[in-house]
């Protein structure tokens, strides 16, 4: 007898088995399809173990730079086996908590690969859903209520650029070195390249960045990616901006070269490995869409506000709908649909006031408009920055460079954008997130009453910069 349910979820990453969580709460009988591992790329081949990774970096950073702190360590070395030990060992964790998570809220996992099916004699919508095994197993049929695709991305690569897992790689590949080469070049100077180019740095890598814009971190504001490259080049790191790769030059010959047009002149490139790092595609292909009337465009699915779909019983959110394309975002569409799918009135998203990282060293973080953005927008702006260097807990920690910068509207008062570099920022944007989200202005910022010393403190003076009023600077 063919199983049914209220809401069967396709791919199990943060944004599915979240959703999945939401519905089971809600009440209804809920079902993930994951070819794979309960986590999704999240857990098992991106921000988990990559920010594992770049802690060890940190770690062996900070330990050659011991004597600085009045530490002596002689001997420094990395073990990179140790490094992977404890990258997996925390993925095995959270892997274990997500699927004791499942079993809580009496969640049904199949272990397959599900493809949408057109109207049948188990539903007259499209949205049966054909699981196909590995295992050669026959396809199980489950008939859902609902549907949310939630399959996620894969690396994309450039023409020309074959990922041969080996010398050159994507992230996916690049997680899974065995030993650290002795140089590298990296293709894109956006966030995950740019987290690539530190922690490889930090590691003792040669780094080489090649970017095809004018700057790195192009979709950051200007004077956080400006200061990211100034401190990127004292780890050692090259980064050439305005860089038309050639990919016809490619050679992999004990090693990889490649050519590039860089300011109309040709120069060429050589080191033991590559890792392209030019974004990444929807996981669409060969989901049943074309049994549907659901509508793509720009490689990603369209949706309204509530994540439904042109089919209004199958929803999508995350990488698979393009947008920030980032693990938080994808949780919070899945709850939106969810309760919208339940008949709920969630308010739907405002992407202005959704923080994103950078956990490369130095980090960066940032909610809201960039300055360029906002004056394209026409907004009367008014702005206010702070640097760690006058800050004492910064100076304790041995890290004073990096700032915060605030961007608020001259005629609300209304903080359009914050922007931060340095020290721990990834775990302070919150607090400008939330400013954000409660059109909070600089001056009632400034009523927060911040602990001292702490870094903190930097986002407060940076409040009170935007009318000339911080009080050390």
């Amino acid at each position: 007898m063919t199983k049914e349910y209220d809401l069967v979820v396709l791919g199990g990453g943060p944004g599915g088995y979240v959703s999945a969580i939401r519905a089971a709460q809600l009440g209804m009988q809920v079902a993930i399809v994951e070819k794979n591992k309960l986590g999704g790329t999240c857990l098992h081949q991106g921000c988990i173990p990559s920010k594992s990774l770049l802690r060890s970096a940190e770690v062996f950073k900070q330990a050659q730079n011991a004597d600085l702190y009045g530490v002596d360590i002689e001997n420094v070395s990395l073990n990179f086996t140790k490094v992977h030990e404890r990258k997996n060992s925390i993925i095995q964790t959270l892997h274990t908590g997500v699927q004791s998570l499942m079993t809580k809220g009496n969640i049904d996992i199949y272990k397959g690969f599900g493809r949408i099916l057109g109207p049948s004699i188990f539903s007259p919508l499209p949205g049966t859903i054909s699981i196909e095994y590995d295992n050669g197993d026959d396809n199980t049929m489950i008939v859902p209520k609902n549907v949310l695709i939630a399959t996620g991305s894969k690396p994309k690569t450039l023409p020309g650029l074959d990922i041969d897992g080996s010398t050159v790689m994507s992230s996916t590949e690049a997680l899974n070195m065995k030993t650290l080469p002795t140089s590298i070049l990296i293709v894109g100077g956006g966030v995950i390249g740019i987290e690539w180019a530190s922690m490889l740095a930090d590691f003792g890598v040669k780094v080489t960045v090649l970017e095809y814009a004018d700057h790195i971190l192009p979709t950051e504001d200007i004077t956080i990616s400006q200061a990211a490259q100034k401190q990127l080049e004292k780890k050692g790191i090259m980064f050439i901006t305005s860089a038309n790769l050639l990919a016809d030059s490619l050679t992999k010959d004990d090693g990889v070269t490649i050519s590039a047009e860089v300011n109309n002149e040709q120069q060429t490139f050589t080191a033991e490995k590559m890792l392209v790092s030019v974004g990444r595609n929807a996981n669409r292909q060969n989901i049943g869409l074309e049994n549907t009337d659901i509508r793509v465009e720009n490689d990603a699915i369209q949706v309204n506000d509530y994540y439904q779909t042109h089919e209004s019983h199958i929803y999508a959110i995350g990488d698979v709908i393009g947008g920030m394309q980032l693990a938080h975002v994808a949780s919070h569409e899945g709850i939106v649909a969810v309760e919208h799918m339940a008949g709920q009135e969630p308010l739907p998203i405002d992407y202005d006031s959704i923080p994103s990282c950078i956990y490369a060293s130095p980090e960066m973080a940032r909610v809201g408009l960039t300055e360029a953005v906002a004056k394209e927008k026409n907004f009367d702006i008014k702005v206010g920055t702070f640097p760690f260097q006058a800050n004492g807990k910064a100076l304790i920690h041995g890290e004073i460079e990096g700032f915060v910068k605030v961007i608020a509207d001259k005629q609300t008062d209304d903080i359009i954008g914050i922007h931060m570099i340095g020290p721990q920022v990834t775990d302070m944007i919150s607090e400008a997130g939330l400013a954000k989200v409660l059109d909070a202005t600089p001056w009632e910022m400034t009523q927060n009453i911040y602990p001292h010393p702490t870094l903190s403190e930097v986002i407060g003076e940076a409040a009170l910069a935007v009318d000339g009023n911080q009080i050390h600077g």
